[in-house]
Parts: structure tokens; sequence; C-alpha cells
């Protein structure tokens, strides 16, 4: 099954190896998913991939699609009406190119405990951010029978277990995202039993 993993630097992997990325181990831990194509980008914002990822979908045909998107929005005071919105047309064109049940949302994880974390704003308010914006794309999934995985309490064991956290301080490490795939693959592998 061809899969197609959308997102931003928690979806490339930033600071880690290819064979670490959650997606690269979400290929290999679910039986017939091969990754395709991992567009994520460092930085980017759900307007971002709008313009720059969702046209690349036609091209590569996708059977199963990953979405990891909202960390950047936050960091950068993007309003929660905006971020809602974009997401409401990033779910249109994803339901436009798959199935509800070929596509699974996960939750931004919580960079605020990481050591350079206080280098993206204010912690508790950005905290409070993150939970608001996992918030509303749960809902969003909920109202479109997409699924969505939370990992956001996996994140929150790096302020006291440091080798979950990449080399640079800021992003998950492979360990981390090990984790995240322990929750997500049975989701996944689920859903392509169907």
């Amino acid at each position: 099954m061809r899969y197609v993993a959308l997102g931003d630097s928690y979806t490339i992997g930033t600071s880690v190896e290819r064979r670490h990325r959650f997606p690269d181990q979400l290929a290999r831990a679910v039986p017939g998913l091969e990754l395709i194509a991992n567009l994520g980008v460092d930085g980017y914002t759900t307007a971002d991939l709008i313009r720059d990822e969702l046209p690349e979908l036609p091209g590569l045909t996708p059977e199963f699609l990953t979405l990891l998107i909202g960390v950047n929005d936050v960091v950068q005071g993007i309003p929660a009406v905006t971020y809602e919105a974009n997401v409401a047309e990033i779910f249109d064109v994803l339901l436009a190119a798959v199935p509800a049940d070929r596509i699974v949302a996960v939750s931004v994880p919580d960079y605020t405990v990481t050591p350079a974390g206080s280098d993206y704003g204010d912690p508790a308010q950005k905290h409070a951010a993150i939970v608001e914006v996992n918030g509303i794309m749960a809902t969003m999934c909920g109202e479109r029978a997409v699924a969505f995985v939370d990992i956001f309490d996996i994140s929150l064991r790096a302020l006291d277990d440091r080798s979950l956290v990449a080399d640079d301080g800021l992003h998950p490490s492979g360990a981390q995202y090990a984790l995240w795939v322990e929750r997500i693959a049975p989701v996944v592998g689920e859903l392509l039993a169907v």
C-alpha cells in the first residue's frame, strides 16, 4: 500500500537518521505499507502544507496517508481559528485522495519540555496552545471518521528522560519515535486489515 507522510519537522525527522523517522519506522512495523514519499518539511505550518505538500499528492497516487501538523502554527502564534480552517482545507484534499479509513492523524508533541523548548516562546503559553490545536485536530478527525492517535503524553516523558530528545535538544529522538510507532502501528494495522 502506497504510503505518503505529510507534515513538518516531526514527520521529516529533523536531527535523526532517516531510518529513525516515524514514517520509516511505521512502514517497517506494518506489513504491506510502503513509504513512497515523506513530504514533511522543517518549520512548515498548515498554510505551508496546503501550498507545497498537497499539490504533490495527485502525482504520488497514495493509498494511505499520515498527517502531523500544527506545531509551527503554535510557534508562530497563528490563531486557532486559522489553524482550524486550514485543517478543514487539508482534510478536504486528503479525503478526495483516499477514504477516511486510509488516513491517520497524529497529535502534536509538546516541545516545551525539551532543553531548547523555551527558545520558542513561553513554555506555559505554548503548552496550552499545543493542547488547543490537538483538541481541534481530534474533534475534526472525529467529525470525519479519521483515526487520531494521541502521542502527547509520550512526548512529556522527555522532561525526565533525555534519551527521548534528539541531539539538537528540541526534536524527538529515534527512541521517542519508536514509542510513537508502538501506538500508531496497531491503529494502522487495524485500518488496513478491514
